[in-house]
């Protein structure tokens, strides 16, 4: 692993009670790192896998500034309004935007409908994603691969889930491989309430209000945490999770990751590249395991998780000690 750190102490004003107080954070790497993704070197590739291209490089039309010519620095996006944008992510040909309204834009080109307007459709210019819910939508998510079968999730303020686009792997939940631009909820997670969404490769995690983990899609290299490497068509608890109350979730490409609220990380899948963070496993983990910390005689508290991050062959996370 590699460790970047970070040292916050108390503001000079704190009381000698407290000048011992001082909180030791510390952003940790592991995996794949031949393009210098784990921070040893600054190489082309930039970000979780992906090359930071969304802003100031052409491709597919995904900058949304109504024209197909290259940008190459940040530019200001004159087309989205006075609503300030608070998610922007990036699926593999295609940008989503969440607004603080509550609207969802999407710009780009819409592969199996992945742009919730039609099928193969490219837009020059955001556009409002217009669905059947009930007030507005508070958090999405977006899958990019190295493929054109991207879908894409939304919640509803009240915690329900709405997805299209491609299901050749079950990715929508609703039990059959029929994909669709238009958002429709999952039957199985109506009475459900989720409050985050991660989407990988092909295959989905919802976290519940309740710390449970659900996991749909694809599973051949175990992603789904089920103990096997099969299918699911419709969302499923991961049991092995279920003792743990899990406050944060993430995936990409075919790894999963979950954070607990005491500070815990598990995770679980394709572990070609040591991806996972726990040396000696098969390239094919799926079942949930625990990253464990080397720890150091540095006089530091043990690690507590605050954040991770899953890239296609590599990830990170941010600890305090």
């Amino acid at each position: 692993m590699t460790t970047l750190n970070r040292h916050l102490s108390p503001s000079s004003s704190s009381t000698k009670t407290h000048q011992n107080d001082a909180v030791t954070l510390q952003l940790l790497s592991w995996g794949r790192g031949a393009s210098g993704q784990l921070g040893g070197v600054i190489e082309e590739w930039v970000g979780c896998g992906w090359k930071a291209v969304g802003l100031w490089e052409r491709r597919w039309w995904r900058l949304g500034f109504g024209h197909e010519n290259s940008v190459f620095v940040p530019s200001l996006n004159p087309y989205l309004g006075d609503d300030p944008v608070q998610c922007l992510p990036f699926g593999g040909v295609y940008s989503v935007a969440l607004t603080s309204l509550g609207k969802v834009f999407t710009l780009g080109f819409g592969g199996f409908g992945a742009v919730g307007h039609s099928v193969y459709h490219r837009e020059l210019f955001p556009r409002l994603v217009e669905g059947s819910w009930n007030g507005k939508i508070r958090h999405i998510a977006t899958s990019g691969t190295h493929t054109a079968a991207i879908t894409e999730s939304v919640l509803t303020e009240e915690g329900q889930l709405w997805n299209w686009g491609a299901s050749s792997n079950y990715e929508l939940g609703r039990g059959d491989k029929v994909g669709g631009w238009r958002p429709k909820p999952i039957p199985s997670l109506e009475d459900v309430r989720i409050i985050q969404i991660a989407s990988g490769g092909y295959h989905f995690l919802a976290l519940t209000d309740e710390g449970k983990v659900l996991s749909w899609g694809y599973g051949g290299h175990g992603q789904l945490g089920h103990s096997s490497t099969e299918n699911r068509k419709v969302p499923v608890v991961i049991e092995a999770l279920a003792d743990e109350r899990v406050v944060y979730i993430a995936c990409e490409g075919s790894s999963s990751a979950a954070l607990t609220d005491k500070g815990k990380l598990y995770m679980w899948g394709n572990a070609k590249d040591s991806q996972l963070g726990v040396p000696g496993l098969p390239e094919v983990q799926p079942c949930p395991i625990e990253v464990k910390f080397l720890t150091e005689d540095d006089g530091l508290e043990p690690h507590k998780v605050l954040s991770v991050a899953v890239g296609a062959s590599h990830a990170m996370c941010l600890v305090s000690r």
